[in-house]
């Protein structure tokens, strides 16, 4: 065999994924929040970008005209009053109201630093509640141990026993316990409940109230049964994490921005994208003029380079615009009932049904839905809300959040003295028409936050 070498052409097709393709990839799977993150930084990097500002309604100056030829020049002459004129405020001045300002929330610590200083008088007895409030944790309970504090600070434990009494005193009521038990019982004494019953079922039943084995304390403490459901009543309305009102968690509030706003006009519904979450870019009018007016070769293929680049990313927005229109667009036929009537309307619905009806990939449907919101008439939905697995049924295919929907619905109206067991809901959802497992009821149950049957029963 003869080896030499050859110079061949060979044609051949090939999919590659183009720096311009990754980049329309990875906008549509952006969220609202990291695509204005990525188009600041774009407008930073490329001066012939700009992002197109929303109009405010402005006044039409005929619609001005109109009212001022309006105005009873003659009434205003007989009011006026040299004597009492006051000077206008300047227009240019900023207006504030109060409404626009937050308020600040003080912390757990310092709430109750501000309260020991109010109620002692004594140097020393506000150093040591200082060094106290330093070991209640978040949910306002004292985590300290007595005879480590005296030898670290050279304390009497009898003196900082006072002194932590005291602090149990302050607001929130049942803040400073040692733990559950005692929490419950600064609470009932600041009620001025004395009922020794009550004490009892908080110092040695408190698992029994869990598990709802309500009989079970009836027996020890030799009381009647509605009594015990009374007192269970009572202990349930008591705070069981005093300091929680304080977390820093109950302050990290998010907010959600919609990025599609679903509005029901004349009994047809119309989707509107919303411009904050899908901002319109634009190509600087100045840089535009440059390129061709620029002598400079370098200039002008540096500007020519960041058109190309600008014009990509505009290219790309559109197409997400549209990507997630089309999307919403097809769950809107596919869910249309359910924005009528309600969860129990909720149709199952897959990424591919959805991919088939726009005629693209099931992954780009995947990332068009990833964090993206919608604003309906009828609540504020992730859009991955809409795909849902279903049940079968003798009237087609049920969606597991519909029949989540009625599992709920049928326990809030059940009787509480006897609660609907999951075999009960099963049967009940077999008779309408809807084939499911006991163990499928108990696991949808579980994820409403739903106790069972034995632990809603009431006496």
């Amino acid at each position: 065999m003869e080896l030499g070498y050859n110079l061949t052409l060979k044609q051949e097709q090939k999919l590659r994924m183009t720096p311009e393709l990754r980049q329309a990839i990875e906008l549509l799977q952006f969220t609202s929040l990291e695509l204005d993150e990525y188009l600041e930084d774009q407008i930073e990097k490329n001066p012939l970008l700009e992002m197109e500002e929303l109009k405010d309604n402005q006044e039409n100056v005929e619609e001005q005209s109109k009212e001022n030829e309006e105005i009873d020049w003659e009434e205003v002459i007989e009011n006026y009053d040299d004597i009492s004129y006051k000077p206008q405020n300047e227009k240019d001045e900023k207006e504030y109201t109060y409404e626009n300002f937050v308020s600040y929330s003080p912390s757990l610590k310092e709430h109750l630093l501000v309260q020991i200083k109010l109620i002692f008088t004594d140097e020393k007895d506000i150093e040591i509640g200082e060094i106290l409030v330093d070991y209640v944790d978040e949910n306002g309970y004292f985590k300290g141990e007595m005879g480590e504090i005296g030898q670290e600070f050279n304390l009497e434990e009898e003196d900082i026993e006072n002194v932590l009494n005291r602090i149990q005193t302050l607001d929130p009521v049942g803040v400073g316990a040692r733990d559950l038990k005692e929490c419950l019982i600064i609470q009932l004494k600041e009620k001025k409940i004395k009922k020794p019953s009550i004490y009892k079922v908080i110092e040695n039943h408190l698992e029994d109230i869990a598990k709802n084995r309500l009989q079970n304390i009836s027996k020890k403490l030799d009381i009647e049964l509605k009594e015990v459901q009374e007192i269970c009543d009572l202990i349930k309305t008591l705070e069981p994490k005093p300091g929680r009102g304080y977390s820093e968690e109950e302050k990290d509030v998010k907010y959600i921005t919609p990025d599609i706003i679903l509005r029901e006009i004349d009994g047809e519904y119309v989707i509107l994208l919303n411009d904050i979450t899908a901002p319109r870019l634009n190509i600087n009018k100045y840089y535009k003029k440059l390129i061709t007016k620029s002598k400079d070769a370098n200039t002008a293929e540096y500007l020519k380079e960041k058109l190309n680049s600008a014009m990509w990313i505009i290219k790309s927005i559109e197409q997400r615009r549209m990507t997630i229109y089309n999307v919403v667009k097809s769950i809107l036929k596919h869910q249309e009932e359910f924005f009528k009537k309600g969860e129990k309307a909720l149709k199952p619905l897959t990424l591919k049904e959805v991919a088939k009806d726009i005629n693209v990939h099931e992954s780009t449907v995947s990332r068009a839905v990833n964090g993206k919101y919608m604003q309906a008439p009828n609540g504020l939905f992730e859009l991955k809300y809409f795909f849902s697995s279903g049940v079968s049924s003798n009237k087609g295919s049920v969606s597991a959040i519909s029949i989540k929907a009625i599992i709920k619905d049928l326990i809030e109206k059940e009787d509480v003295k006897k609660p609907l067991s999951d075999q009960k809901i099963t049967d009940i959802l077999k008779g309408k028409g809807i084939s499911i497992s006991r163990r499928t009821v108990a696991k949808y149950r579980d994820e409403l936050n739903i106790p069972s049957s034995t632990l809603r029963k009431r006496y």
